[in-house]
């Protein structure tokens, strides 16, 4: 049997087939043009002028030629061949994203499982490290175009930024479907903008052209006497952003996100990167904000607003995608369950989650006021995105070779020249810790030391649990043996391990001496799919019938919110009959105790302890009937 492609081995997306035949093809690309590429969109405003001066003295029209050259290729080598060429067929059921490929790679089994999530949690840590300096460099970036306009206007930059940020923030409560509708006509009129100004210098001095000749970046490298790596450094922010096509695969579908990229992004960013390098070989003097000294003077005030916007835009699409990230983290039992608010009855990954909204909000600010200006910003930018692109490369080489079963010569084939790629971008980025890079790494050590935590607490409290616990089958003989006084109506158990019994029915059969007609011991499992069918939510197994005891078990997809009511309603067609608003929903709280010499370290033990107490409650999360709950404490040691 022949090895089966990505594409044969996961399902296609919804916008298989010819995709300039299914209706709202073009809704759809320009809205993946609105989300999607915001970030990398907004990259010309510092990009080329931090390349220029990593060049430093090959900044003359032959330097300008590599540099141009060298961002040209990445973008078509890591953004159009890899990414959306290539990363956007290894999709999970439609879905993208670090998360899920780490949930398509934990298939494999074993030890590769393991590999899988560990890789993953580094990569969601890049993640959040990447998502908290996008706000930053590019709202900055942006408004520093008002020196170029009104050179006094330097002091007023900081404040207006934080204004800016502050607000952006804070609309996140009130969600944003509304002022979603525009993101795709702004980033059209963005993209046309940055085309048409780029094409203007070009046709001034067409010798600029000569740029797309990649021998211009490879002798620019080759003669950098000792800046090649910062040379790389530079260059690699034109393409920060490009993880964001591979994550919101499943929002916008495989075709419209390539038709945004090779329609509109793609050549509007090349055109305006070499405006910009025509631009300052006819004016050295302008090298010092070549994206605003495109716009003739009584265009600029435009070109601000319209940058203004653009960098709003790019930063929410960032904060929107960190709050879908740590969504699916905490159904994969990576994160404490957090509080999720839907904002948009349409949508339904329009969410809002305050912790994350203010974690970020502070974090953001910080680097704002820490750094001050987009070119000191911007030496911290690229060691996540470049970090993240290597785990992404690795993970999709994981599928192929363990999950799709693609020999291991082929798969690496085709993944390794973009990942010596890959490599050489981390590395130059790698060589900026000192001027910043440390900001992202220590957002990202943060996440994974959080994640890490909660994993390995929540393990270890699984396990002290199991010893406290009896097989079900066992209480079951002694029920039998004799029997409790039974009343009327049914009670559900929430548990982890449906083959012991749940310590809340252990303690209600202490105390109270009674037990419900009808017992269901219920067990939540995320699927590594972003979503299931109706059909595929629930099954009902009985345990012992003449008891009146059954094992239910609902799957939820890592995409999804779980709704346990409305799961129910669902299997009453299967033999679960009782009313919702009369069955008792039992839930275990454990209370917690750091012990001197516990199972995990005390500094972990106290991490896990902390998150466990401020994680969202149970009940809330599974959107079970508040007067329905009966929660039941036990106290467990660590």
């Amino acid at each position: 049997m022949s090895s089966p492609s990505p594409e044969s081995a996961a399902p296609a997306p919804k916008d298989g087939g010819s995709p300039h035949h299914k209706p709202g093809f073009w809704i759809l690309t320009l809205g993946a043009l609105g989300v999607v590429y915001g970030d990398v969109g907004t990259s010309p405003l510092y990009a080329f002028k931090q390349a220029l001066i990593a060049a430093g003295p090959h900044s003359g029209p032959e330097g300008i030629f590599g540099v141009l050259s060298l961002i040209v290729w990445t973008l078509t080598i890591i953004i159009t061949l890899k990414t959306v060429f290539i990363l956007l067929r290894a999709d999970n059921e439609g879905e993208g994203g670090t998360l899920s490929l780490v949930a398509l790679a934990q298939k494999a089994g074993g030890k590769w499982r393991i590999i899988a999530i560990f890789l993953g949690m580094i990569g969601a840590g890049l993640f959040f490290g990447d998502a908290v300096l996008t706000p930053a460099v590019s709202v900055l970036s942006a408004l520093e175009g008002l020196t170029v306009l009104i050179p006094s206007a330097q002091p007023a930059v900081l404040p207006l930024a934080i204004l800016i940020l502050a607000g952006l923030f804070f609309a996140q409560s009130r969600g944003t479907a509304k002022v979603a509708k525009l993101f795709g006509p702004i980033m059209l009129v963005w993209f046309a903008v940055l085309g048409l100004m780029g094409l203007v210098r070009i046709f001034a001095h067409p010798e600029v052209v000569q740029a797309l000749n990649p021998m211009w970046g490879l002798r620019l490298l080759l003669e950098g006497e000792g800046r090649t790596l910062a040379i790389l450094g530079a260059v690699f922010l034109a393409a920060t952003g490009a993880e964001a096509l591979y994550a919101d695969l499943g929002h916008f579908g495989r075709a419209p996100i390539r038709a945004a990229w090779l329609g509109f992004a793609y050549p509007a960013l090349v055109l305006n990167y070499l405006g910009q390098g025509a631009l300052v070989i006819a004016d050295p003097a302008a090298a010092a904000n070549p994206f605003f000294s495109l716009f003739p003077s009584w265009l600029l005030p435009f070109g601000l607003i319209l940058a203004t916007l653009a960098t709003i835009i790019a930063s929410q699409a960032v904060i929107t995608g960190a709050f879908s990230y740590a969504s699916q983290a905490v159904r994969m039992g990576l994160l404490p369950r957090l509080r999720i608010l839907h904002t948009s009855e349409e949508h339904a990954g329009q969410i809002y989650m305050p912790h994350i909204n203010a974690i970020m909000f502070a974090l953001v600010i910080a680097l704002v006021l820490s750094f001050r200006t987009s070119s000191s910003l911007a030496g911290a930018y690229g060691v996540a995105v470049a970090g993240e692109m290597v785990l992404t490369g690795l993970l999709a080489g994981l599928v192929a070779w363990r999950v799709w079963k693609w020999p291991l010569l082929a798969g690496a084939a085709l993944m390794a020249p973009f990942l010596v790629v890959d490599l050489a971008f981390l590395t130059a980025n790698l060589r900026k810790l000192g001027e910043g890079g440390y900001a992202p790494l220590l957002v990202a050590a943060g996440v994974f030391f959080t994640m890490q935590s909660w994993r390995l607490g929540a393990q270890a409290v699984a396990a002290k649990s199991r010893k406290n616990e009896i097989p079900i089958d066992a209480l079951l003989r002694s029920l039998k043996l004799k029997p409790p006084h039974r009343v009327a109506g049914a009670a559900v158990f929430l548990t982890s391990e449906p083959a012991t019994a749940p310590m809340a029915l252990m303690h209600t059969l202490k105390h109270f001496r009674a037990l419900h007609e009808q017992v269901a011991i219920l067990t939540i499992r995320t699927a590594p799919t972003p979503r299931l069918s109706d059909s595929q939510r629930a099954r009902l197994e009985p345990i012992d019938e003449e008891m009146g005891f059954y094992h239910l078990t609902l799957e939820f997809g890592y995409m999804e919110t779980p709704n346990v009511p409305r799961a129910l309603l669902l299997e009453r067609k299967h033999g679960w009959k009782p009313d919702i608003m009369q069955t008792s929903f039992f839930l275990s709280r454990r209370s917690l105790r750091v012990m001197e010499k516990g199972t995990l370290p005390r500094w972990r033990a106290r991490a896990y302890a902390f998150m466990s107490e401020n994680a969202s409650d149970a009940s809330t999360y599974f959107k079970l009937p508040a007067d329905r709950v009966v929660e039941v404490g036990a106290q467990i040691q660590l």
